[in-house]
């Protein structure tokens, strides 16, 4: 079943058990999605579905260290609890060893070896992980390897 049944399926659930925060959550998924699909002009894939959803859970991620910044736990707990919900919908992150593993096999294959190479390896283990990790780790890790 692809990710946008999913989520209307479980937004028919959430109306009728009265969730509204998952209500919230998954209508706001689903017109990322419906705005998503228009600028590209043909339908998405599952890795532009999980991007989408991806860019959802980091604008979360910010507002919850901007909330907790300016001293707004109440806020920041909301975003929190809205994260946990969105986290279903999202593959699970890849280990931090099976990452690493990941990278030393594209230096390997590419023979990348200096911080010019960085955005070749990187764009090559993005396409590896297929959404199981994060740009800004991959990039870290890729950086450190590379001797930056």
């Amino acid at each position: 079943m692809c990710l946008e049944q999913r989520l209307i399926d479980d937004m028919k659930a959430a109306m009728k058990a009265g969730e509204k925060e998952t209500l919230g959550v998954v209508r706001r998924v689903l017109a990322n999605l419906k705005n998503a699909r228009i600028d590209k002009k043909a339908d998405l894939d599952a890795q532009d579905e999980i991007k989408v959803v991806r860019s959802i859970a980091k604008q979360h991620k910010e507002s919850i260290e901007q909330f907790r910044a300016a001293g707004r736990e109440d806020l920041a707990t909301k975003e929190e609890s809205e994260l946990a919900i969105l986290a279903v919908y999202l593959p699970p992150e890849m280990d931090e060893a099976r990452l690493e593993t990941v990278i030393d096999e594209v230096i390997a294959e590419t023979g990348a070896s200096s911080m010019r190479d960085m955005g070749t390896v990187i764009k090559a283990v993005m396409a590896r992980t297929a959404g199981q990790a994060e740009g800004g780790v991959v990039s870290a890790k890729v950086k450190e390897r590379l001797g930056g």
